[in-house]
């Protein structure tokens, strides 16, 4: 990844019909760190969009749960939507295809794992509109 783990922290949110994966920068005038979280989510939107699936596999491994799965699956079977965040950025996966959606919450845990301190959970709010 190209901006420090240790300057921001990752967030994962597990949803009905997928997830999302935010990063923000601990320090929110950290300007270098945000330019570099968003211009890397944006890179990883376009390139999982087309079906390239590379940079996790080269950050933590082709094995991680899930990922074979999401890999697998047809092109827009999975929206996958990225979104400026106030100190950083967030990629928004939903798919109306149940396996998908739990393959897409197993690959949630195992970066959860993998990127320990750097990570936390987040926890969806039901109901509440988000743009």
């Amino acid at each position: 990844m190209p901006f420090s783990l240790n300057a921001t922290t990752h967030v994962f949110t597990k949803t009905d019909d997928g997830g999302i994966q935010q990063v923000v920068a601990k320090d929110p005038k950290d300007t270098e760190q945000i330019r570099l979280i968003r211009e890397h989510l944006r890179q990883i939107t376009a390139e999982f969009g087309s079906g390239n699936f590379a940079g996790p596999i080269q950050i933590h491994s082709a094995q991680m749960p899930g990922l074979a799965e999401i890999k697998q699956a047809k092109p827009g079977e999975i929206a996958i939507r990225y979104q400026d965040l106030a100190g950083g950025g967030e990629i928004r996966y939903a798919t109306t295809n149940a396996s998908l959606a739990a393959a897409l919450h197993r690959w949630f845990d195992a970066q959860l794992s993998d990127h320990g301190a750097h990570a936390q959970e987040g926890h969806e709010h039901h109901g509440a509109e988000h743009h």
